[in-house]
């Protein structure tokens, strides 16, 4: 019954009530102004809105997708973002350089690598990788052009500077740096006269030098050597294959020929061509290493090296203005080209430079290989998207076409999934327009999880618009609709608005940006489904008026050619019910033309088969007939006929009717009651045992399709080599020179963490600058006491001793710069390590311009960087004395690794520990903190579940408050939100026995279920607060009219979800498909199962009091109509009341026929399907023996009277379907219709016998 019927039935409600139903009047009729609105313009609307929802649509052309892994996972407004902006300020956006890695492993798990054979296969995979060369921009691009380079140390001989730069090595941290055939990894060369090719394979630094000696100054070059440690570089280690001919005669086994042990040789880690700087840890080489007891190297199970490549950034200021590029208009972006192409052709190099057959297998990855993953996972699958809504358009067709063609509306659900398609088109290109980006979750997720949300509500409108109350005039139609289920769609689609918003509050940008954006495509579905749907169904109706066919509208109906004819009979004193039940027959009429062709009459034939309803207070109840004309009972034959033949079960079965007869009956009764109360409790305290075993966190594997090379190398990765680079980084904002004793604090506190690999001794910049200078003060202390340096010359010291006379003599004071007095009452360091602090700056310029090949002091990233500065121990004027300070540094950083981090609970561990150390630091006044991929990405997890349940709890308070305002009880909108909280709860417990990992993505979706669960809960709770009589019957009557539209978009959804199940990632489908599949379950099994249970019991009571404690609310006044015979009336039916439970039928439109006659009812202009009851007395009776008593109102019209005897009269109840021949005419008639004049029915043969 609808809000406005309910308002003008019966006297008015006590003053509790009237606020409730006159709200919802309110409402009602402004939804029924706009649906009668629509429909009078409904080719404009339609048209409008088409014009609209596409022009939104083209905004899709504009579409950026993003890839940028902390774009898309760092925190907004977090301390981890602010930290990483901080870091780009000072630094740029780039990092440093980029990592492409190679991983060995064997074939068979647990053997080892520690063998020379299996050397030798890394050497071959690494040695292919190194000699890639790309050509592009009509240039050779190869390892030497593009590695990254510690920093060319700068030589006054422009000939030796040239050959060095030539020669430099590139940083490869690599377990053959152990051996001499590290060296075949560098390709850089040169050439001196007279000798073969210089490659570091065959090398020696010290004899190098020793031959051009004589023919340049190279002092300081071989100091630079000699502080690094280079020593013989390449030339002076063990040869893997002493055999090789190309092996050194300095190789210390050249002439033993023996193969070295390559585990003791691997044993703590390896060195580059520098032992003091570039010291490779075991860790970083070797994985899962077996130690025996007393510490010695015995196996491990896989080997890594890594190359390290310039940024795009470096790489373009490195050949900016260079003349290999002089003519390719040199830009960043060619840099990033040429990077790309070439990491590409590593990968897939290094992948096939090992046979198939070996016992070893190589995994090679790069960041070029990780961007084009991602790209690829935000790719939009056309196929899969085309075939899913395809697969819905099928499914809406199918499911909305009818054998009665009056009441088929298959090109309505065509139309109706076309129109949600364009809504989800045009949401998305509105987000388009609104700046925001795309990712993954909105190109692999969003398409489908909105058409399966969108198609929910057209269902429903769809279902209720064929279910238009009796007498609805035609132009009414759409307006009565959006009346009667508006309400719904508006409470469904708020409160999925306000979940997707809510799910906006995880701070994590891709899921931000994945929520904002569902929630915007969400609307458009609304505005779709309640503005421009209820256009389609008007035009639809008009196809019906005119008798047209469903979908194929060029053909007329033949349906008003069918004829079922309905005919009440006498009872005998046997078939009387002692109960005072109704007996009750739910059969189909429809109409035909008279034989002149100028009536159109709904003919309703006799009937003998009538049933009494179980005495139970649900069966006491009477359920008119709903649902299509496939409700056909069949042609059932009256006395003397002979037999006819009636339809099959399957062509009169709906939803609506299984819901009606069975399903009601049975969730209903107290024993089920009970069960149901019992199995959603077990399955609630299951579901929080689970939600015990849900662990935080989202690796890569968990992103990359399982089976292909890269799901390979990250899972070898993880398991072997679960290294991460990260830094403490220092910020401005506090004196670094008198804060050295706080920072060596802050680092000595750090590289105590659990997870920390903290190289001993520590090796942290201040550390070397404070050895540094005290080398230099040794070096002054010896040439001052052995008279080589005096207070007014250095020329006769060492190059050490003159840069400690330079440092001494610095006053820091620009007017009075230099002070002589100063050097021997003071030194560079104190006997705590600790450097002069006035002196800080001023060496820090020093040790900058001066560290050996530039390894030390490039971990810092100092900024801003201290000028350059040129040391000539022999220029003694007093600007060459002058040394400039360097600026007050506001960004440094000491480098660590982290090891063991496997588990998001390490993690979150080591993260804890990092920032406990920051906040010890920031009380002695030091502003730092801790930067890397593992505080980039896991660091959400500290927090994320603190921000999923004030999500869930806000999301749950909002859904409170709209279902209590627009259902008007706040009782059953604590009710509704019960069984939401069971439902998050029970699917994050199912998470846990399923093993899905909580992440931010996992959050939002639970945060979402929220919205989604109103879908499945609210159409029943609206169905029950509208409903009249007890608990169990208004729980039943709800259940009848919302179990078909539940059910079509639950299928609909899992429709929409379905494609998502042939993603190639297995990340979309355990956590979209799985998940959201669970979901759509939970809530039909909530929806359709526990709430029902939940009304019946405590559900709130009718917002329309009934009189007298009744079971009905109080009928409307009939309307009579001037009938002749003078018995014969048609109203709405008298108040029935059964005496043992005090409820009685739902009022509908009833006919007391004169014995022995046919009932014919012409067809109005509305073509609408009223509710038909047939009341007959019984037999010999008489309206003063068994009828309501009639009273006069107006000329010959008579109406029932208020009272009935409950025993008194038998019902039949008609579901009449009304087709229509123009010209219709008003009012109705009365025909007697003699048995020999009926026309046969369909089928029918004339002759004696069987007729069929």
């Amino acid at each position: 019954m609808a809000p406005g019927e309910l308002l003008t039935s019966g006297p008015a409600p006590p003053a509790q009530g009237r606020a409730p139903l006159w709200l919802r009047a309110h409402v009602g009729g402004l939804l029924f102004s706009l649906g009668c609105a629509i429909q009078r313009h409904c080719g404009k609307v339609l048209f409008v809105g088409l014009l609209a929802f596409g022009a939104l649509a083209l905004g899709l052309r504009g579409a950026a997708v993003e890839t940028d892994l902390e774009r898309l996972w760092v925190e907004v407004g977090s301390r981890v973002s602010q930290e990483l902006r901080y870091t780009k300020e000072k630094l740029g956006e780039e990092a440093v350089y980029t990592s492409q890695t190679l991983i060995q492993t064997a074939r068979h798990p647990g053997e080892s690598v520690l063998t020379p054979e299996a050397l030798g296969l890394h050497l071959q995979a690494a040695l292919a990788a190194s000699k890639v060369q790309v050509s592009l921009y009509g240039k050779s691009w190869d390892l030497n052009k593009i590695c990254y380079k510690a920093g060319v140390p700068v030589i006054e001989n422009g000939m030796i500077e040239r050959m060095i730069e030539k020669l430099f090595p590139c940083v490869i941290l690599t377990p053959l740096d152990c051996f001499w055939e590290g060296a075949k990894l560098q390709g850089g060369s040169a050439y001196l006269p007279g000798r073969p090719d210089i490659q570091w394979t065959n090398l020696d630094p010290e004899q190098l030098l020793e031959e051009l000696g004589p023919f340049a100054s190279l002092e300081g070059f071989r100091e630079l050597l000699d502080k690094a440690q280079v020593g013989q570089a390449y030339v002076g280690r063990p040869c893997l294959h002493p055999s090789d001919p190309h092996c050194p005669a300095s190789a210390p086994n050249r002439q033993s020929r023996q193969v070295p042990d390559v585990a003791r040789e691997l044993s703590g880690g390896c060195h580059g061509f520098s032992r003091k700087f570039m010291h490779w840890q075991e860790e970083l080489l070797l994985g899962s290493p077996v130690r025996s007891p007393q510490g010695r190297l015995l196996s491990a199970e896989a080997l890594q090296s890594t190359f390290l490549l310039m940024s795009p950034r470096q790489l373009y200021d490195h050949y900016r203005g260079d003349y290999e590029t002089h003519d390719i208009s040199w830009s960043e972006s060619q840099a990033g080209a040429v990077l790309q192409a070439w990491q590409r052709r590593f990968v897939e190099l290094a992948q096939q430079a090992i046979p198939q057959n070996a016992s070893q297998q190589i995994h090679a990855f790069s960041a070029t290989t990780l961007d084009d993953l991602l790209r690829s996972f935000s790719d939009i699958s056309a196929v899969r998207v085309a075939g899913g809504y395809l697969l819905m358009l099928a499914y809406a067709c199918v499911t909305m076409l009818r054998w009665d063609c009056s009441k088929s509306q298959g090109a309505v659900g065509l139309a109706g999934v076309l129109l949600v398609a364009l809504s989800v088109a045009s949401g998305l290109g509105l987000c388009s327009l609104l700046g925001m980006t795309f990712n993954a979750a909105t190109t692999q997720v969003l398409p489908f999880l909105a058409l399966g949300i969108g198609v929910d509500d057209m269902f429903l409108l769809a279902h209720a618009f064929t279910e238009a109350p009796s007498g609805t005039p035609l132009q009414e139609r759409t307006g009565e609709c959006l009346q009667r289920m508006g309400t719904s769609v508006v409470l469904t689609s708020v409160n999925n608005l306000v979940a997707f918003f809510m799910a906006a509050l995880v701070p994590i940008p891709a899921l931000r940006a994945f929520s904002l954006q569902a929630a915007v495509v969400v609307g458009c579905n609304f505005a779709a489904v309640l503005l421009i749907f209820p256009a389609i169904l008007s035009l639809d109706l008009h196809r019906r008026h005119r008798q047209r066919l469903d979908v194929l509208c060029c053909f007329s109906s033949p349906c008003s050619s069918r004829v079922i004819q309905i005919q009440p009979q006498e009872l005998g004193e046997g078939q009387v019910p002692r109960s005072g039940a109704h007996l009750t027959a739910t059969v189909q009429a429809f109409a035909r033309c008279d034989t002149a062709g100028q009536h159109v009459v709904t003919i309703l034939p006799p009937t003998t088969h009538l049933t009494s309803l179980p005495t139970e207070s649900l069966g006491s109840q009477l359920f008119g007939p709903m649902g299509s004309t496939r409700d056909l009972l069949g042609q059932v034959p009256g006395p003397g006929r002979g037999q006819v033949c009636r339809p099959l079960p399957c062509a009169r079965w709906n939803l609506s009717r299984f819901a009606r007869c069975q399903y009601a009956p049975l969730l209903l009764q107290p024993r089920t009651k009970g069960l149901v109360l019992v199995l959603f409790g077990a399955l609630l305290g299951l579901s929080l045992y689970g939600a015990t075993w849900v662990q935080d966190g989202l690796t890569l594997t968990d992103v990359v399709p399982r089976g292909t090379k890269e799901y390979d190398f990250l899972a070898a990765q993880i398991k072997y080599f679960s290294l991460y680079e990260v830094a403490l980084v220092t910020q401005g904002g506090f004196d670094y020179a008198r804060s050295q004793q706080a920072l060596l604090d802050l680092h000595k506190r750090f590289s105590a963490l659990k997870s920390v690999l903290a190289p001993q001794p520590p090796r942290s910049w201040l550390h070397r600058y404070s050895a540094w200078l005290q080398g230099l003060q040794a070096a002054f202390d010896q040439d001052w006491a052995a008279g080589r340096i005096t207070r007014h010359s250095c020329r006769n010291g060492s190059e050490d001793g003159a840069l400690a006379y330079r440092l001494l003599i610095q006053t820091g004071d620009a007017k009075e710069p230099l002070d002589y007095s100063q050097l021997d009452k003071r030194k560079l360091v104190d006997a705590d390590g600790l450097i002069l602090p006035e002196l800080f700056y001023v060496g820090l310029t020093v040790w900058v311009s001066r560290d050996p090949l530039g390894l030390a002091a490039s971990q810092a990233n100092f900024y801003p960087p201290p000028p350059e500065w040129l040391h000539d121990k022999y220029d003694s004027t007093g600007e060459s004395l002058h040394i400039p300070a360097a600026q007050p540094l506001e960004f440094a950083q000491f480098p660590f690794l982290l090891s063991g981090l496997r588990q998001t609970a390490d993690f979150v561990e080591a993260i804890e520990g990092a920032r406990a150390a920051c906040a010890e630091a920031a009380r002695a006044g030091i502003r730092a903190y801790p930067s890397g991929s593992p505080f980039l990405f896991w660091e959400q997890y500290l927090g994320l579940r603190r921000c999923f349940l004030l999500a869930v709890c806000v999301l749950l308070a909002c859904t409170f408050v709209v279902c209590a305002l627009l259902l008007l009880s706040p009782w059953t909108a604590g009710l509704i939100v019960l069984v939401l909280a069971m439902m998050t709860v029970e699917l994050f417990g199912i998470m846990g026995f399923l093993g899905i990992k909580l992440s931010a993505i996992p959050v939002v979706i639970l945060v979402a279920s929220v919205g989604i669960g109103v879908e499945f809960t609210a159409h029943v709770a609206l169905g029950f607060l509208t409903a009249t009589g007890s608990r169990d019957a208004r729980s039943a009557q709800a259940l009848e009219h919302m179990f078909a539209p539940v059910m079509d978009g639950a299928v609909s959804t899992l429709l929409g979800l379905l494609m998502l199940a042939g993603s190639d990632f297995d990340f979309i489908v355990r956590y979209f498909f799985v998940v959201l599949t669970v979901l759509t379950g939970l809530g039909l099994l909530h929806g359709l199962v526990l709430l029902p249970v939940l009304l019946s019991i405590i559900g709130p009571p009718p917002q329309v009091p009934l009189p007298d404690g009744g079971g009905r609310p109080p009928c409307p006044d009939p309307v009579s109509l001037p009938l002749s015979p003078p018995h014969f009336f048609l109203g709405p039916s008298p108040a029935f009341r059964a005496p043992e439970t005090g409820a009685g039928d739902a009022p509908s439109t009833f006919i007391l026929p004169p014995a022995h006659s046919h009932i014919l009812v012409e067809a109005s202009k509305d073509p609408s399907f009223p509710t038909i009851t047939v009341v007959q007395t019984y037999k010999d009776g008489s309206p003063g023996s068994g009828l309501p008593p009639l009273t006069a109102t107006a000329g010959s019209e008579a109406r029932w009277g208020p009272h009935a005897s409950p025993g008194a009269f038998t019902t039949v109840t008609a579901s009449v379907t009304v087709a229509l021949h123009p010209p219709p005419l008003p009012g109705s008639y009365v025909q007697e219709v003699p048995e020999e004049a009926r026309p046969p029915m369909a089928g029918e043969s004339k002759g004696p016998g069987p007729r069929c």
